[in-house]
């Protein structure tokens, strides 16, 4: 029977996510896929619906970023740069994992990748494939316009990938570096903390189904009536 080590303080199993958070990650995580696949397939309806679907979560996800979850909001893990710099020099400092939420670099990570998805569901709201198809806002702009927005759409996706790819890479490392699992409780929300740790406040998920209501509302808006 191993014994447990008393310099160590006991960790308990804390609900640190929110059903809504987690499902924005993997949601995205799919869509960004079925856009790339749908562009190379040139099945443009499904990349069109799969766009405007980012657009939909990413406007929910700003939204929750100042109504949801403690773990969620801006104001809770949004630091300054320098303290994100200041954990990222002390990368290979082994060390347990207290973090309720995102840490200070990783705070900073989740702002660029929402700034890359606002730039790539914007843009293709103006783009053109010079031929049937178009962003539903792309009348409202010139062809040379649009055209350049087109080729931001296309630059960005793979500026998206790219940054996707270091944060997925980064998250390994924290795991065989530092010895943190990153990935379990973006699937189960939980994360074992010492167990003084104080639980973060969780938003209501009627709270989430009404945001994210408005926010395809919205999308729905700026499509079809626009």
């Amino acid at each position: 029977m191993a014994l447990r080590n008393f310099n160590q303080p006991m960790k308990l199993p804390l609900r640190v996510w929110d059903a809504p958070t987690r499902l924005f990650h993997w949601a995205i995580v799919l869509l960004v896929v079925t856009s790339y696949v749908s562009v190379e397939m040139n099945w443009m309806q499904v990349h069109l619906l799969s766009g405007y679907t980012v657009l939909t979560l990413l406007l929910f996800r700003i939204a929750w970023g100042f109504v949801g979850s403690d773990t969620s909001r801006f104001s809770k893990f949004l630091g300054s740069p320098l303290a994100g710099l200041r954990h990222l020099a002390q990368f290979t400092r082994r060390e347990p994992d207290t973090e309720v939420g995102h840490n200070a670099a990783g705070g900073w990570m989740v702002m660029f990748l929402l700034l890359l998805l606002a730039v790539q569901a914007g843009s293709g709201l103006f783009s053109n494939d010079d031929g049937a198809t178009e962003g539903p806002l792309a009348r409202f702009v010139s062809k040379d316009t649009s055209d350049w927005l087109s080729g931001i759409h296309g630059i960005s996706f793979w500026v998206l990938l790219g940054a996707i790819g270091v944060h997925v890479v980064v998250i390994f490392l924290y795991l065989i570096v530092k010895k943190h699992d990153l990935i379990r409780p973006m699937f189960s929300g939980k994360k074992r903390l010492p167990a003084a740790t104080r639980a973060p406040r969780m938003a209501s998920p009627l709270l989430a189904l009404v945001v994210l209501a408005m926010s395809a509302a919205l999308v729905w808006v700026i499509v079809n009536h626009i």
